[in-house]
């Protein structure tokens, strides 16, 4: 067994740093959370190239003594608990001692810190080598300055994102710590422009900070307080609601959190007013004893983990449903509602979904705080008993032995010992022939004389070759030797390439074959009319050809738009009126990266100063479509719940713009407006419509005189 070595500090701080200090983001997240548990009433976060060249963090909170410096860039050194029984009451944000120690491991750190009483004082580290500590100066605070992250380890460089991604994702956790701490003020710069920024004016300044007072105006405030666990906050109303999930955030206790359990019961409230792809919006602040909950679950404390999930979700369930709903029951949670509509209450009439559960919770969750028992009894009827595998019903074994005797007689007469009524067929012996010589008796073969080469009788054998000759169609197995040979290895690779070029060229001449097949000669047709106003009739020799105008029309102007696009030639209307994106630092993000394929689509799009995008012209030929629509299906799950491909998106807009813009059915055409558009096909009669559906239907004359049994 080889020996087992004790990893030193500057190892395991590097393997700690591989789960705590991911990536930029999770730098800055446990820099302010230090920051928030020593008390601060104003942060400030600078970074520079998206964190990887300098983090800094400065606050006004109780900084840290002389003495302490060295023990704060220990591995787990923390003031935040002191021995076990802590952790079952965790209030702060941090508590683990990992951060600074892994922060430290993987970067040039430097913290400079004074009290309220003492002198202000800086300690050096350097890929988790601390220096000395020296006296500067300095204000009330600390002030934790992160260089060249990740300098010592590059290979953590291969799995950052872009630039803009990362810088995205700190943009993205500081508006969290905005809207979860909103007595706090936060000012955040990058590359030196200021990004965002609070004033600690309470929890509505802090949402109009994030998301601005238009959103506002689309929730309700809400304020519920249900067996211990309280809820308030923001959820959007019955109307509104966002492409994608990057608009839902939660905060138990002080701490933002991503739960399944709370956000599914969300959504459960929401289930009859979302159509599909579209997400609820909502801010919402949790409170309960910390006796039942536990986050020490990762080392990120991004989730939790609760003593109950039922009783959790049925009461988060209960509370949101009950408002969107408009029960009795939710005039005593909202605090305000939605200024663009008028908030009805009403008596719950009969049992719906939502009301059982709320009369159902009523009555079996009890009235105690959280701390006791919450467990809620229920009464399950019992369910009498069934073999079932996979939900299907299984016999017994008397079952089955009845029914193998009823569907088995031969079975049963073998079993009882009574005669069959047939005789069944018993397997054949093989006797040996008389004057039968065995083989081993026989001896070696001896040709005859004169015919030295001639091979015995029955034992004919041909060379692989000669078979291939004989049967080219059968499939002969290479031996190994054949396979290791570079010379049959080579041979295979240039067989394999030429039969590849030949099926490609096959391919494409049955391509080039059926096109031209496919292809008439338009001065050989002639107009035989029209039926319903929608279908126009050419006959040519003995074929007919019957198009749908509709579609006909549509597959020509699809073409040309897709043309356009191809030759960057898109004509565009200019707009008389910018219009607005309002987006979120995840939306700017995703639209700034795919912002020259926008533009590519016709549509003038540049960044404005309200951290989001104006578009001040549209293509000509997409002129009638919903912009917010569209853009909200390019939004759709941005934040990697699936693939998102313009191109797909593109495709399907312009299919939609050649459907408006098309003749219709039933629409009355001059002769010359048919003839224009027949002459527009160039005679391609195996045109489809961009949704699939065929253009032209062919019938040959026999095919119509077979129907009319003028031929058999």
């Amino acid at each position: 067994m080889p020996k087992i070595n004790i990893l030193p500090p500057k190892v395991f701080n590097r393997i700690a740093a591989g789960e705590v200090v991911d990536r930029p983001y999770s730098v800055v997240k446990e820099l302010v959370e230090n920051s928030i548990d020593a008390g601060a009433t104003e942060i400030e976060i600078y970074i520079e190239k998206s964190g990887e060249q300098m983090i800094r963090v400065v606050d006004n909170g109780c900084g840290i003594e002389r003495d302490d410096l060295h023990s704060a860039f220990l591995p787990h050194a923390t003031s935040k608990i002191a021995q076990a029984e802590d952790l079952e009451s965790i209030m702060t944000l941090g508590f683990r001692g990992e951060a600074v120690a892994s922060i430290a491991a993987v970067s040039r750190m430097t913290i400079t810190s004074k009290t309220a009483a003492g002198k202000c004082y800086s300690l050096h580290a350097e890929g988790g080598e601390v220096g000395q500590i020296t006296e500067t100066a300095g204000e009330n605070g600390t002030i934790v300055t992160v260089e060249d992250l990740f300098y010592n380890t590059p290979v953590r460089f291969k799995f950052l994102k872009s630039d803009r991604a990362e810088e995205a994702d700190i943009t993205n956790f500081v508006s969290r710590f905005i809207l979860s701490r909103p007595d706090i003020a936060f000012t955040y710069y990058a590359n030196g422009k200021k990004v965002l920024q609070s004033f600690g004016g309470g929890a509505e300044e802090a949402f109009v900070n994030v998301y601005g007072a238009a959103v506002l105006s689309q929730c309700y405030e809400i304020n519920a307080e249900k067996h211990g666990l309280r809820i308030r906050g923001y959820i959007g109303n019955q109307n509104f609601f966002k492409p994608n999930k990057s608009y839902q955030s939660v905060f138990l206790n002080g701490r933002y959190i991503q739960n399944v359990t709370i956000t599914s019961a969300i959504a459960g409230a929401y289930a009859n007013y979302a159509m599909k792809r579209q997400y609820p919006f909502y801010v919402l602040y949790i409170d309960m004893p910390t006796e039942i909950v536990d986050v020490n679950v990762h080392p990120n404390k991004a989730d939790v983990r609760f003593a109950d999930n039922q009783v959790v979700y049925g009461i988060v369930n209960t509370v949101i449903a009950a408002i969107l709903d408009g029960h009795a029951k939710a005039l005593e949670y909202v605090v305000r509602q939605p200024s663009s509509g008028v908030y009805e209450a009403e008596e719950p009439k009969t049992a719906s979904k939502n009301e059982q559960i709320t009369v159902q919770e009523e009555k079996t969750l009890p009235m105690t705080p959280f701390l006791d028992k919450f467990k809620a009894e229920e009464s399950i009827e019992e369910k009498p008993k069934t073999n079932t595998v996979f939900g299907i019903a299984t016999l017994s074994y008397e079952e089955a032995q009845k029914e193998l005797e009823a569907c088995a007689p031969a079975f049963t007469a073998k079993v009882k010992g009574v005669e069959l009524p047939f005789e069944e067929k018993k397997k054949e012996t093989k006797t040996p022939v008389k004057g039968f010589i065995p083989k081993e008796e026989i001896g070696p073969y001896v040709p005859p004389v004169g015919y030295k080469d001639m091979p015995p009788p029955g034992r004919t054998k041909k060379k692989a070759e000669d078979l291939q000759k004989r049967f080219p169609d059968l499939y002969f197995k290479r031996n190994v030797f054949e396979l290791n040979d570079p010379n049959y290895a080579k041979a295979q690779k240039q067989k394999e390439a030429l039969d590849a070029f030949s099926e490609n060229k096959r391919l494409l001449e049955e391509l080039d074959k059926k096109n031209k097949q496919n292809a008439i000669d338009v001065s050989s047709c002639v107009y035989a009319g029209k039926l319903f106003n929608t279908y126009l009739m050419y006959e040519c020799k003995d074929d007919i050809y019957i198009i749908d105008q509709h579609a006909a029309h549509e597959r020509l102007i699809y073409n040309r738009l897709k043309r356009q696009m191809a030759e960057r030639n898109v004509v565009q209307q200019p707009m008389l009126v910018p219009y607005e994106l309002e987006l979120n630092v995840f939306e700017r993000e995703f639209i700034g990266e795919h912002i020259e394929e926008i533009r590519e689509m016709g549509f003038e799009i540049a960044e404005n100063d309200r951290k989001g995008y104006s578009i001040t012209a549209i293509p000509l030929d997409l002129q009638h479509i919903n912009i917010e629509a569209f853009f909200n299906e390019i939004l759709g799950d941005i934040s990697g719940y699936r693939a998102i491909r313009l191109t797909d998106i593109l495709k399907d807009k312009l299919a939609s713009a050649a459907c408006k813009a098309a003749v219709k059915g039933g629409m009355d055409l001059t002769r010359e407006e048919i003839d224009a558009l027949f002459a527009l096909m160039d005679g391609d009669m195996g045109l489809k419509c961009p949704h699939g559906r065929p253009v032209v239907v062919k019938m040959s004359r026999t095919e119509i005189e077979k129907m009319f049994k003028r031929i058999v």
